[in-house]
């Protein structure tokens, strides 16, 4: 499903958490797709079983995921995930100390606007990519079968 990189400075625990969420959101896990169980997955990352659980439970609260009592576990919604403001203000705040370090290494202020619009438009350009992509390859077939499971 994916990989976890050990010389990370972030816990393994929020790195399964930051790669399922970055699938969902870049559309390559779609609404209603089947998530390897805990076991499964623990075994392919080969990390403790108790990560993934506590990872999965964050993910379940937070609105990314739903489990279904032997059924296994499914991608949500969209429209159910919970959007957690004081992440999205800390984010906005390591952009703008981003944007003040280039101005700092001596990037003229408009260059450093330039220079951020356009890595925005090409994280943007990735994103619609791999959403059509995956649009493409699966038919969308995940959002027919997205509320059978629940």
């Amino acid at each position: 499903m994916f990989q976890l990189d050990i010389k990370s400075n972030k816990s393994v625990y929020e790195q399964v958490i930051d790669r399922i969420k970055e699938l969902v959101m870049m559309g390559v896990l779609t609404e209603g797709s089947k998530l390897p169980s805990v076991r499964e997955l623990s075994r392919q990352l080969t990390i403790n079983p108790n990560t993934v659980q506590k990872a999965f439970k964050e993910l379940e609260r937070d609105g990314y995921i739903y489990t279904v009592s032997g059924k296994g576990t499914f991608v949500s919604g969209r429209e159910l995930i919970t959007l957690d403001n004081a992440k999205v203000s800390d984010t906005l705040d390591r952009l703008r100390e981003s944007f003040r370090a280039l101005t700092y290494l001596g990037v003229d202020p408009n260059d450093a606007k330039d220079k951020a619009f356009e890595a925005i438009e090409s994280e943007l350009e990735k994103i619609k990519s791999t959403r059509q992509t995956k649009e493409s390859d699966s038919g969308m077939e995940g959002k027919r079968g997205a509320n059978d499971n629940r």
